[in-house]
This record gives structure tokens, C-alpha cells and sequence, in this order.
């Protein structure tokens, strides 16, 4: 029996964290830096939605009941443009969602930006961007088990009995390039079924992205690869975009402005989800500007949901870091932002980041394994990172909505959310978990109970059920059980004071004193599928009769 301790009004929850970080470098001569230019209004823009959008882009707005075309669909103004190529500023790429334009300049420039009339704000654009993934310590041969598990945590196998793989979805994927995609055999099917209808390297201006870093070819084959027949990801039927985001090791401050572009094209393409294991985090913000608000990704990333598309984002690998929380732009509310579990433990991986936001949002909002068998330049690989975790969900969501095309984009953020194997309990690291193919597929699943909350004096116990009482005797019951029971306190007000898990090895698993909480509090406590709360105002405590 473990002896909750009072609660702290703090977070509690450990782990060690590596993180592989992309650092910015200045690149630009002499004293010129990077801004963002926000423009006050669009006047002289002229736009033709079916000139620009791709069809597929017109008919999913028609059928969700979006405007074809609103005033951040239009482009900067040209005219505005040509004033700040006056001042001797160097152009870069421009926002149509956010009305802007990142510039290279001197202070001299920027200050001459700053006093035209049509220029509403400047800032500095110097940043820390982060591909998420971890290296691990000692290299790992490729692992058979770990590749059927990555899918089959997520009940993987029930989408494909149901012949449900992606096919009508359409999923932009944000990388650092995607070296081999179009050579490997992992990716064969979606070279001859042509399913890779668009590509873009926005770093470099030019279609072929085929190069770089080997890490866009990794995300892309947890969401679509096969190797040797199995698996790798659930969305193998699905279409795709590639973007290169990233200069990967050589970064000059430009990959927000990459992501706000390549997020404009891929709305314009007609994507219906976006899968980014891309992070940004200090060096340009601070940790309580992660609040979905403050960053231009951010921004974007609320634009692109209010367009239809859902946003699966890497919520990072910052967690034993100094920055330990999520990154942007995984802070937006719209943002399913995608934790790691250890498959192992099938608890929280060492290095995901904790929420929530800054402002309190609870994030991430699900989770996959942190470690997964993923495709290489020179083969199959064992990484680490929700770089991986996130496009297993991406790929989980992909099958999820093609059992549900009447659903809007934000429906199945909610249904995803529901789907987690811990909901409706959810904590800072987990989110509501794994999500399952099964709450798709069984909408009249019950789940039994499998503890009860007895209170005796002062002291409130939880007690497993019979069944999960004895683990000596559950194989000869024919019953595994994970052991992972879950718990957490919150206030009046429904904020998290804390958490954590333990193994559920006694049948009298845990025990509260009534007296370390305050009057509003409740507990709450998941296990095996199974979540109950007890309020502490609705908490009548009777005397012991032992006592009597």
C-alpha cells in the first residue's frame, strides 16, 4: 500500500530528458537581423479563390460550411511590399493569415519600416527551433516487436480489419527533408499509388525535397511506411504533402516563417491534417508567452484549424531541460499537441515536455510511444522523440476520420480526445493518453468498475475490485493487467495541484488523509480503463464502528 503524501500546491512528476537541439545561428552580414512586419490592412489586394485553390481546398470549405474565401485568404499588398524594398530591406516570405512579412535589414532600415503608415508592428525574429527527437545513448538494432507495437498500442489492427487506412485524407507533412522517400522500399506503396501529390522545400524555392536531413523521412514512415509487410504507421491509404521547414543544423532564425508558409500552401492544396514533429521554444519567447497566442506558429496554427485542417503537433523533449514545457506552436487551444510514453512502462517517456500552457490549457492532449521503428537514409532505425509519437497519432487520426467524413475538423479533435485510453482522466504528461481504434468502432463498450473509494474516519482508501486484487493469481485468470493506476488532486476551481502513477501491486492501493486537503478539492483516480472522482465538499466522513 503506498501513503499519498499531502499535496504540495506544485506539479509533481519526474524523468530524465536528452533533447537534440537545433540552435539558431546568425548568418546575415554586419548588423542585419531578421523581423517580422505586421501590416495594419490589405488595401489594393486583390484574390481568386479559384484561381488559387486547389478544388479538393473549395469543396471541404463548402461541405464544413466555411467561407470559400475571407480577408486572410487575400495576399499582402504588393503596394506595401514595394515600400519596404524602398527602405534597402531584403524581402523574405510573406503571410497571408497573419498579414505580414519576415525582412532582413539593418536597425537604420527597421526603423524606417516601423514609420510607414500601413506598418502596424516590427519585431525581432531570433529564435530556438527543435526537431523532436531524442538520439539515444547506445545505437539499437531494429526491433521487431517495438514496430508491431507502435500500431497496435493504438489498436491499429481494428483499423485495418475495418479496411480503414487513411484513403480521402489528405496530410501535409512539415519536416527537414525527405531523404530516400523516393527510393526506399518502406515507401513503395505511396510511390506507385501516387500518393505524394505535392511537394515544396521552402527553404530552398524549389519542389524537390528529397535531400537533407533523414528526419521528414522518418515522421513520414510513422505515418504511412511498410516494412516487410507490416505497418509502420495506420494512414498507408492516405494522400500527402511534403514541406521542408527546416535548414535542420544550419538554422539562420527562418523556420517560423517557413511553417507559417508552408501551412498557407497547404491549405491552399487542400489538406485535412497537418503533422509537425517541429518545435520552437526560447531565444524568441518566453515560457509564459507559450500560450497559443503569442508566437507567429501559434497564430498560424489557429488560422489553419478555423480553415478546417487539423493541427497534430510535437508537444517536444524539453522536459529535463531548463525549458521543460511545451513548445510552440502545440500551445494553441486547436493544436493536438502529441506527448511520448515509454512502450515498456506504458507510462510517460523520459523526455516529453509537461503542460500545461502558460495559461493553463491542459496539455498535451494525447499521447503515443516516444520510441518507435522508423525509416532511415540507410535503413530501418530504432529513435526516440514525439517527433515519432506525433505522427502516430497523425496517421491514428487520418483512419478516424475516414470512419467519419461528416465530421468537422474540430469534431474529431474531441472525439481523439475521447478516445484516449485514460479518458476522461487526463494529467500534464499524458494528456487522455493513447488513443484507441475501438472508441470509433464500439461506441457501446462499458467499462466495469475496478475500485472503490472507502472512507473510514479520516482516511479515504482506494481498494481494487476482486478481480485486480491479487496479481499472483491473474495469469491462471487469464487476465494481464498493466498495474499503471493513475491519480490526481484539483481545486475548487479544476486545477491541477498534482499527480502521478504508481504500480498497483495491494488491494488497499492507496490511502488520503481528509485532513491534507482543502474544502473544494477532488481526487481522482484511474485504473484499468476505469475513473472515478470523490469531491471533497460532498465528502461525509462516518466514525470507524470498529471504534464504537
Amino acid at each position: 500500500m503506498k501513503k499519498h503524501q499531502p499535496p504540495s500546491r506544485y506539479l509533481f512528476a519526474g524523468g530524465l530528458f536528452l533533447l537534440c537541439l537545433l540552435t539558431s545561428l546568425a548568418s546575415f552580414s554586419g548588423t542585419q537581423e531578421k523581423y517580422w512586419v505586421t501590416f495594419k490592412d490589405k488595401n489594393g489586394s486583390v484574390f481568386n479563390p479559384e484561381a488559387y485553390f486547389d478544388a479538393r481546398t473549395i469543396l471541404q470549405r463548402k461541405q464544413l460550411n466555411i467561407a470559400i474565401a475571407d480577408s486572410t485568404d487575400f495576399p499582402v499588398s504588393g503596394n506595401y511590399l514595394s515600400l519596404i524594398e524602398k527602405t534597402g530591406a531584403k524581402l523574405s516570405w510573406s503571410s497571408r493569415w497573419l498579414n505580414g512579412v519576415a525582412v532582413i535589414a539593418s536597425p537604420e532600415q527597421k526603423e524606417n519600416i516601423r514609420k510607414l503608415p500601413c506598418v502596424l508592428d516590427v519585431e525581432q525574429m531570433s529564435l530556438n527551433a527543435t526537431i523532436s527527437e531524442v538520439k539515444p545513448k547506445t545505437p539499437e538494432k531494429e526491433n521487431i516487436d517495438l514496430l508491431r507495437f507502435q500500431t497496435s498500442r493504438m489498436q491499429g489492427d481494428l483499423f485495418k480489419k475495418e479496411k480503414l487506412d487513411g484513403t480521402g485524407i489528405r496530410i501535409a507533412v512539415f519536416d527537414a527533408g525527405f531523404p530516400g522517400v523516393d527510393k526506399s522500399p518502406v515507401f513503395k506503396k505511396l510511390r506507385d499509388e501516387k500518393k505524394i501529390v505535392a511537394t515544396y522545400d521552402f527553404v530552398s524555392k524549389k519542389e524537390f525535397v528529397y535531400g537533407h536531413h533523414w528526419h521528414g523521412c522518418a515522421t513520414l514512415s510513422c505515418i504511412a511506411g511498410i516494412a516487410d509487410s507490416l505497418n509502420m504507421g495506420l494512414a498507408t491509404g492516405a494522400e500527402f504533402l511534403l514541406a521542408r521547414t527546416e535548414y535542420a543544423l544550419r538554422e539562420p532564425a527562418s523556420e517560423e516563417e517557413y511553417w507559417l508558409a508552408a501551412a498557407e500552401w497547404a491549405d491552399q492544396h487542400g489538406a485535412n491534417i497537418i503533422s509537425s514533429s517541429l518545435g520552437y521554444t526560447n531565444k524568441r519567447y518566453f515560457s509564459n508567452e507559450m500560450n497559443g497566442r503569442k508566437s507567429l506558429v501559434a497564430r498560424a496554427a489557429t488560422i489553419a484549424a478555423q480553415k478546417g485542417i487539423l493541427v497534430v503537433n510535437a508537444a517536444g523533449n524539453e522536459g529535463q531541460e531548463d525549458w521543460h514545457i511545451i513548445d510552440t506552436p502545440a500551445d494553441a487551444d486547436s493544436v493536438l499537441a502529441i506527448g511520448g510514453v515509454d512502450p515498456e512502462r506504458d507510462l510517460h517517456i523520459y523526455f516529453s515536455s509537461y503542460g500545461p500552457s502558460s495559461d493553463g490549457k491542459m496539455k498535451p492532449n494525447l499521447c503515443a510511444s516516444g520510441k518507435a521503428v522508423v525509416a532511415g537514409k540507410k535503413g530501418l532505425k530504432t529513435s526516440f522523440g514525439t517527433s515519432f509519437s506525433t505522427p502516430l497519432v497523425a496517421g491514428f487520426a487520418a483512419c478516424a476520420w475516414q470512419s467519419h467524413r461528416e465530421w468537422t475538423n474540430m469534431d474529431l479533435f474531441a472525439e481523439l480526445q475521447k478516445s484516449g485510453h485514460l479518458y476522461p482522466y487526463f494529467d500534464y504528461v499524458h494528456g487522455y493518453g493513447i488513443p484507441q481504434a475501438s472508441y470509433f468502432l464500439d461506441k457501446n463498450k462499458t467499462v466495469d468498475p475496478t475500485f472503490d473509494f472507502v472512507i473510514v474516519n479520516n482516511e479515504i482508501k482506494v481498494i481494487l475490485r476482486e478481480k485486480y486484487s491479487y496479481t499472483a493469481d491473474e495469469n491462471a485468470m487469464g487476465y494481464s493487467a498493466r498495474r499503471n493506476l493513475f491519480y490526481k488532486v484539483e481545486d475548487q476551481f479544476g486545477r491541477m495541484v498534482s499527480y502521478n502513477v504508481l504500480l498497483a501491486e495491494e488491494k488497499e492501493v492507496l490511502h488520503f488523509l481528509a485532513e491534507d486537503f482543502r474544502e473544494g478539492d477532488a481526487i481522482t483516480v484511474h485504473f484499468e480503463g476505469y475513473t472515478s472522482s470523490l469531491d471533497f465538499p460532498k465528502l461525509d466522513i462516518p466514525d470507524d464502528p470498529i471504534q464504537k
